[in-house]
């Protein structure tokens, strides 16, 4: 399984939130680079990047903190938050990043992801964040009428191949992940499916494994010191 730490990023900050809650914020670092480093020496290979201003408002906030990032080597990173051009997609690959992930835009103009999926191939993966099942948009603040699950199985249709799927009731909240979802997910033929929020513990990754999960990512649980990202990555699988 891949291991990805994540680094949610606001006014240049390393912050997380809880349940995706603006107004719930906790700051963890004021360099992100220098947390992406900690990551690397700690031996990780992947590396989940979020501009939460660009997530909310649809604006590359903090766009010169994740090319300082990139500008370091050493790690595969996939960022996401606000990406909603093919404009901004070739400017974060130019940085050398090495995936760019859709949200809103992929509820809102869907033959634009799709498109997006066929010119980029594996360098687009598409984040659907849930709230009791549905899809959220624009930084979690607004449901749409769309299953998570279904939305998935049309992402697929559509020529996507990696879904970052979030249980916003999980994220921050230190409860665990929600397993019984990613055995529903991942009975989605031809789809990798990337857990996000609540995972806490060795235990849950090995079951994720387990059962077929491609990746994980961390947050809260390395920030708060519930995992420990050098044992996490010698115990499960390959980071």
């Amino acid at each position: 399984m891949q291991i990805f730490p994540a680094i949610d990023l606001r006014g240049g900050q390393v912050v997380r939130l809880y349940q995706g809650d603006y107004e719930q914020e906790t700051v963890y670092g004021a360099d992100p680079c220098a947390q992406a480093r900690e990551f690397l020496e700690a031996g990780a290979r992947y590396l989940h990047v979020v501009d939460l201003d660009g997530a909310r408002d649809g604006a590359p906030a903090n766009f010169e903190s994740i090319a300082a990032i990139a500008g370091q080597g050493g790690l595969f990173i996939e960022v996401g938050g606000g990406i909603r051009s093919e404009e901004r997609i070739r400017q974060y690959l130019d940085l050398g990043v090495g995936r760019c992930i859709l949200g809103t835009v992929a509820v809102k103009d869907f033959a634009f992801t799709a498109r997006m999926a066929q010119v980029y191939g594996d360098r687009i993966a598409v984040g659907v964040d849930a709230r009791d099942g549905y899809v959220a948009v624009n930084g979690w603040k607004e449901l749409s009428r769309e299953k998570g699950v279904d939305f998935c199985r049309r992402l697929r249709d559509a020529g996507v191949r990696t879904v970052i799927y979030t249980d916003i009731s999980r994220d921050g909240a230190g409860r665990g992940t929600n397993l019984e979802l990613y055995e529903e997910l991942v009975r989605i033929e031809d789809l990798e499916i990337t857990a996000s929020g609540g995972v806490s513990s060795l235990e849950e990754l090995r079951r994720l494994e387990s059962m077929g999960v491609r990746a994980a990512i961390l947050g809260k649980a390395l920030y708060a010191g519930q995992l420990d990202l050098r044992t996490v990555i010698k115990e499960v699988g390959a980071c």
